[in-house]
């Protein structure tokens, strides 16, 4: 363990160090103006002419751009994955599990999903291949992280050979990016993915302790969030009105696509270190109520507008601002009663046990009001905790006078 330990040290030098000496590269590269097709220079944050020229009537300089943009969101990333990195590697070094999350932290961060290494490798050839093995290694080791997750071992036994093939699969992808395969690339890559997704739900349903089941909806929470938004952000900006929105929106779009990329460490750091691990219960549920109150008030917001702005056209021949302040009151109305609605459809489809258990405990409750006969309000409420907590054993204690004189009342 000390051989990697010394190890985690050197990597986490090396991979520091080469993002900090890619850092003036990558803020030179979004400073300057892109000559490029604008499509070209959209795909990768650069400005063009006119970008240049519309920051400048916004007060903001290529300077602070470029800060922003091309260095600021990734070394932010960078520098979280460091510190989950970091923490899981002081807090757990003797775990192998832990040390080797720790590593895939470190690349991934540094090398994989962001870093500024990359400027400094397009700028001096003599580091093209040390940058594009951190990067290979980052990928490799991610895969890997999700055959051996939580407990380190490859589970199901065909992952060793899944884990064996991907290793393969990465060096065509990034070394030979341009070769006569590369059709094969985004088709394999799926298989890719779906063998990580079969691997972790046969873990879960065959394998996995209930504590390990936690840490595994920690990290599949972290990230199908983080998937959902980056692919969301990404359809927006496909959208032609969206394609229009200039530097500012490029700001915008990479904080918000790099803040979802940031839940990936984060989640996977509260799955190693087992903290609080209960709560992603009441997280799931909160997010899937509130995810789902969200995108159906805004369709709804937007339907009763364009109905309403409709309507108002026909009858007065213009649109009318009364159309926004109405949907508005309307949405503002509906809030409540569409919540509730769909908490208990969360719960009756997600949540099928605690649902029944409240609607037991309501029953209950409601039968508490009405009834007096104390052997059958015993016998109810063994059968309500029987029901609700499925315990080994129970058993029902009631206080008697008889107690005074040296007897118990017992059920």
């Amino acid at each position: 363990m000390k051989f990697f330990r010394k190890a985690w040290v050197v990597l986490a030098v090396v991979v520091l160090g080469l993002d900090a000496a890619g850092i003036p590269y990558t803020y030179a590269e979004y400073e300057s103006v892109c000559t490029s097709r604008a499509e070209v220079c959209a795909e990768d944050g650069l400005l063009t002419p006119a970008d240049a020229r519309e920051l400048g009537q916004l007060g903001i300089s290529r300077g602070f751009y470029a800060a922003y943009q091309g260095v600021g969101v990734e070394t932010t990333l960078t520098l979280v994955c460091f510190a989950v990195a970091a923490l899981i590697f002081f807090r757990r070094p003797d775990d192998r599990m832990a040390l080797f999350t720790s590593f895939v932290l470190l690349l991934f961060g540094g090398a994989g999903a962001a870093g500024t290494m990359r400027a400094l490798a397009e700028a001096h050839n003599a580091f093209w291949f040390p940058v594009h093995l951190l990067d290979y290694a980052s990928q490799v080791c991610f895969g890997i992280f999700f055959y051996l997750f939580p407990d380190g071992r490859f589970v199901p036994r065909w992952t060793r050979w899944a884990a064996v093939a991907s290793a393969a699969y990465f060096v065509l992808d990034i070394f030979f990016p341009a070769s006569l395969l590369t059709s094969l690339i985004g088709p394999i890559f799926f298989v890719f993915l779906g063998s990580l997704v079969v691997a972790q739900v046969y873990r879960y349903l065959r394998v996995s302790t209930p504590e390990q089941r936690q840490q595994t909806k920690w990290v599949v929470f972290g990230f199908a969030v983080a998937l959902v938004g980056f692919v969301a952000v990404i359809g927006l900006s496909f959208l032609p009105a969206i394609r229009e929105v200039g530097p500012l929106g490029y700001m915008v779009f990479s904080t918000i696509i790099y803040g979802f990329l940031a839940l990936i460490p984060l989640s996977i750091g509260v799955a190693i270190l087992r903290s609080r691990l209960y709560d992603i219960d009441v997280v799931i549920n909160r997010a899937l109520v509130y995810g789902s109150l969200t995108v159906t008030l805004v369709l709804a917001y937007l339907g009763v507008v364009v109905a309403l702005q409709y309507a108002f056209r026909a009858l007065t021949g213009s649109n009318s601002q009364l159309a926004v302040v109405v949907s508005t009151l309307a949405i503002a109305a509906l809030f409540n009663p569409l919540r509730r609605r769909v908490q208990a459809f969360v719960d009756r489809r997600f949540y099928r046990r605690k649902y029944d258990a409240v609607q037991i405990l309501r029953v209950f409750g409601a039968r508490l009001r009405n009834e007096t006969d104390l052997d059958t309000l015993s016998s109810d409420l063994v059968g309500v905790t029987q029901e609700t907590v499925q315990p080994a054993h129970v058993s029902l204690w009631l206080h008697s006078p008889m107690q005074e004189h040296g007897q118990e009342g017992n059920r």
